[in-house]
């Protein structure tokens, strides 16, 4: 069976016991001048759920990406801080060239969930069917977007000559799902959390220079409840609160079957215009 491309370029060298691995960037997973933030994103959280004295599954997850990740190997290095009885603390970071400075550092929280009272409070957007909406065209000069199949019901990008007066909404909504049909996972799950494209390019009508700085995906499923999902597209809605001094942010939500909450995330970016 072939491995499918996200497991290609989120994949780990080495024994998942030792506190040093190696991975490799992917082409397939190429953005701007660095790898597509999600798939770093689910590296690290590989280095993590790969691990064999790991227990739980993965509640919180927060990436910073220090510098640009370059062409080719890095080095993961991954260390448990603290562990107790339901939860267990944990420390990525990644490391490339004869530099010892981080290019990534991440954190991770795992945790042991219980069957307990629940009441979700967050509602699902209303949205057409899937086969109702026409897909995002192909052809995105980012290789990365060509992994994931988008159908937007509200906010799609639409490139302007000038910048749109008064500026347009940041919300999207859409459904989301891989290219190459791939069962959920949190690694998928984490990756999904950071494919909407930034908000500021929707509200300007361009895309200027831009990055994230920090992102943090929370995980609101048992890793059985992802399973059962399958192969089937999330809905999705991201939405922005402010654009000021070179820095924005944004939020996002991922839903599954019956309109379950899987994710929520946040992140904060640079832009320069």
């Amino acid at each position: 069976m072939t491995t499918h491309p996200f497991d290609l370029a989120t994949a780990l060298e080495g024994d998942p016991a030792a506190s040093t691995r190696r991975a490799r960037t992917s082409d397939a997973f190429w953005t701007f001048i660095s790898p597509f933030g999600g798939a770093s994103a689910a590296t690290a959280l590989r280095a993590v759920l790969e691990h064999p004295d790991r227990a739980g599954d993965p509640l919180a997850l927060t990436v910073n990406f220090c510098a640009p990740i370059e062409p080719g190997e890095f080095t993961v290095r991954v260390r448990r801080m603290r562990a107790n009885r339901s939860s267990q603390h944990w420390s990525v970071e990644f490391t490339q060239g004869e530099s010892a400075e981080a290019v990534l550092t991440a954190s991770v929280v795992t945790a042991v969930r219980r069957e307990t009272w629940s009441r979700p409070v967050a509602r699902a957007p209303r949205l057409p069917p899937w086969e109702s909406i026409a897909p995002l065209p192909a052809g995105a000069k980012l290789s990365w977007v060509s992994q994931y199949e988008f159908r937007f019901a509200e906010g799609l990008l639409a490139p302007t000559e000038a910048m749109p007066e008064p500026p347009r909404s940041p919300r999207s909504v859409l459904w989301l799902r891989d290219a190459v049909p791939r069962p959920l996972d949190f690694l998928s799950l984490a990756a999904m959390s950071d494919a909407f494209f930034g908000r500021i390019f929707q509200v300007i009508g361009r895309i200027p220079p831009f990055g994230t700085v920090s992102l943090t995906t929370y995980f609101h499923a048992s890793a059985d409840e992802l399973a059962a999902h399958g192969s089937a597209p999330l809905a999705g809605v991201a939405d922005a609160k402010v654009f000021h001094r070179s820095f924005c942010d944004q939020s996002v939500e991922l839903y599954g079957h019956g309109g379950q909450l899987l994710a929520t995330g946040v992140q904060i970016a640079y832009f320069r215009v």
